[in-house]
Formats: structure tokens, sequence, C-alpha cells
């Protein structure tokens, strides 16, 4: 059973459409508009930075190329991960102790911004605590172990904890997983109504913001950047181009390290008293497969599902249906649950799995790829881009020193590529 929220908010068919606080359409642009920065996209990154631009009394138009949140921001499963897509391990293998230390400091920033922000502005999205990490195999435990105690006593974060079978099965009433670790720093929100959120703080601060004005084109010669719509124009001294997977084929130089991808949730009928038996802390959940199965319960009582992946530009006409086998996997006592609710989702990866920050010329940056992290990072990363036009290059310099090697064969091979290796990937979670 679906619901049609589409007319009501403008935003596809989703449950966060269905309990998004309603916000006035933003009319397309028409004909050539100035401003000192044109913020591409309307997500958490472009609408932070826009925000954080306007405060400083920057003159603003951000382009979005549907409704403001439409994207993998009002689209994804609203959870709060510590740290960025790859573990510290990872980042202390590649950059070193000293540049991971820092990645992990930024990342702390970043949740502490997204809190912030949601307080200061006002944001109702519904944010609560407690992020748990399931393994599926019996061989991941001991590392989940070790690690929650590297965060307590290499990078002094006190609120991971090493989970046994015994105690994760207490908090998901699944058979699935034989441990992991909680991290009572995470948590989980409304994407869609952060997303909507941060859009009224920005029009409030003076960014003007268009709607159904996808960006066709950048050209960078002449005094300023021009970036051309089908109904108008943007000319500016700057332009951050913030629009992760559904930016796709406006600028190779993002193409060439940024995939999008689809990936999909499902909403169950509110399931009442059998909610807590599902989730018992009300937590999020993350399992430890690559192509991860991710979970939560709504406030009223639904489980949120995310699950299955598929590698095109087009998303599947069945969501709910192609979600449904990975929840009952995990969840086969929900087989007569009802699904009110399927949707999907374009986000942006990358090879390997961090994000693309870069300058791409004197006066255009991007920030993408965030590879399922976006809720914590993209708006700090908006932040940040906002900084680097104003000179403050610190954190920013960082991030352009991940490394994020581009696709093999470049945009036009990263298709076959991709779902040759995602298809090991699936088979390795299966084994």
């Amino acid at each position: 059973m679906a619901f049609d929220t589409s007319q009501r908010t403008g935003h596809p068919e989703s449950w966060y459409a269905a309990t998004a606080h309603p916000m006035p359409a933003f009319p397309p642009l028409a004909g050539t508009v100035r401003a000192d920065v044109c913020v591409i996209g309307g997500g958490y990154t472009g609408l932070a930075a826009a925000l954080h631009l306007a405060e400083a009394g920057l003159d603003v138009a951000l382009l979005e190329a549907a409704k403001l949140g439409s994207g993998a921001s009002g689209r994804n499963g609203g959870q709060i991960h510590s740290g960025q897509r790859r573990d510290q391990d990872w980042i202390e293998e590649h950059m070193g102790l000293d540049d991971a230390r820092a990645l992990w400091r930024m990342a702390e920033e970043a949740k502490a911004f997204l809190h912030a922000l949601i307080a200061h502005h006002a944001i109702e999205c519904d944010v609560r605590p407690g992020l748990v990490v399931a393994d599926h195999k019996p061989a991941y435990v001991t590392h989940s172990h070790a690690y929650a105690r590297k965060l307590n006593e290499v990078y002094g974060y006190p609120y991971a904890a090493p989970l046994s079978r015994e105690e994760l099965r207490a908090m998901v009433g699944s058979d699935a997983y034989y441990g992991g670790m909680i991290d009572h720093g995470g948590g989980h929100l409304h994407p869609l109504n952060l997303a909507l959120g941060l859009a009224r703080a920005a029009q409030g601060a003076g960014a003007r913001l268009f709607e159904h004005s996808r960006a066709l084109s950048i050209h960078e010669g002449g005094a300023k950047v021009r970036v051309s719509t089908a109904s108008g124009v943007v000319e500016a001294d700057w332009v951050l181009e913030c629009g992760d997977g559904l930016q796709d084929g406006l600028d190779r130089r993002v193409d060439t390290h940024v995939m999008p991808i689809a990936n999909y949730i499902a909403a169950t009928e509110p399931l009442g008293d059998r909610a807590r038996e599902i989730i018992a802390n009300d937590a999020a959940v993350a399992d430890s497969r690559f192509v991860v199965n991710y979970y939560r319960l709504s406030a009223d009582g639904r489980l949120l599902f995310g699950g299955g992946e598929s590698y095109t530009r087009r998303l599947r006409p069945d969501p709910g249906a192609f979600v449904r086998p990975y929840m009952l996997k995990i969840f086969p006592q929900l087989a007569d649950a009802r699904i009110d609710y399927g949707w999907g989702g374009i986000l942006g990866i990358t090879m390997s799995r961090m994000p693309f920050v870069r300058r791409l010329s004197p006066r255009v940056l991007a920030a993408a790829g965030y590879s399922g992290q976006g809720v914590m990072l993209a708006p700090y990363f908006g932040r940040l881009l906002a900084e680097a036009i104003r000179g403050q290059l610190g954190e920013f310099d960082l991030l352009g020193r991940l490394p994020v090697p581009p696709f093999p064969g470049g945009p036009l091979m990263r298709w076959p590529l991709l779902v040759a290796g995602m298809s090991y990937y699936a088979l390795r979670d299966r084994l």
C-alpha cells in the first residue's frame, strides 16, 4: 500500500515526503542574474554553503534542478555516522597518523556543526541518538571490538563500545549478526526536514534560491563565470559545484572521480509494540556488508529499511518490492508486515569511498562523492567551500589530499567496471 505525497510536497513519493514540513515553491531562474557566488545543487552541501555565504554578506544564487532537498539529501537513510566513510585504520594506512587524527577531528567538528545548525535554526527533524554497527560474519567481530577500543584510546572518543552477540541481540531483534559495536555519539534524523530547514535558513539569510533550474553548462572565460540553465544565466565571481551524483554530465572534472548509483529504502506500516522488538534502544543500525543494509525506526514506529543498489541512472519502478527480500533476510518475523512506502535515490560514490573536494579552477570549487556519509559531512563541507572562497583553506587543503583516484576508463567506462567490481563484493557478502 502506498500513498501519493508528491502533489502535496512536490517531492517524489516517500515516507519523508509524507511527513515533511510544507515549504513554498521557489521560482525557476529566468533571464540573467548576477551574484557573487553561484551554488549548483540544493542539497545539504549547497544549502549550507549558501547559508554561510549569505550570513557573511555575499550575494548568492543557488540553482536546484528539481525541488530543494529532492535529491539524496531528502531521500537517504538519515543516519549520523562518526568519522569519514572509511575507517581510521584505512586513513592511517593511506595518509598517516597525523592526517588521520586531523580528519577525525574534522568529522567530530562536522557532527557538532550539524547539531548546532539544527539548534540555532530550530530545524524540526527528529534527531535521535545511537548507531549500532552489526557484524554479519563472526570473523569481523574481533576487529569491531578492537576498533571501538582504538577510538577510545588513540582518538580520545569515549562514545564507542564493543557489543557481544548477546548484547547486540538484545538491541536488534535479528539472529543475523555475531556482535559489533555501538556509537553513542552517532544517531539519526529526518533527512528531508533537515534539508528544508536549511533552505528556510538560507532564504532567511538572503540567499536567492531557484528550483527547476538545472545547470546545463559552466563557462569560465571572461571576467565572470557563467552558469547556464534552460531559461537563464547566472554570472558570478565564484561557482560551487554541490550537485553530487545528480550533476553527472555537467563537469567532466567531477565525473571522472564521482559516479552516481541508486539506493533504495522501504517503510513498513506502523509496527506498534513490535517496533521495540526490532530495535529496542531506538538506535540506527548499519551492518558490515559492503553493500550495506541500514535501518531505523521512524517517529511513528515504522521500520525504515535500506538495502540493495543498482548501477544505473534510472531508478527501479518497484523499490518497495526490491528492498523487501533484504529486509526479510534480517527480520523474517516481518513477513506479514505491509510495505507502505518504497523509494530510491541517486548518490555519488568515489573509487576510494572518500569525498571528492577540490578546487577545479581558480574560481570553481566542488564537493561530491560522499558515498553514503553525507548527512554528517555535507553541511560542514558546504561551510568549508564557503570559507575557501573567503581565503580560509586549512581544512579544504586537507581534503584535497584525500586519495580519490579517477575511475578507470573515465566517465564512459565507469559503469561496466563498477558493475563487475560490485558484483564481486556482493558475492563476498553472501559467502
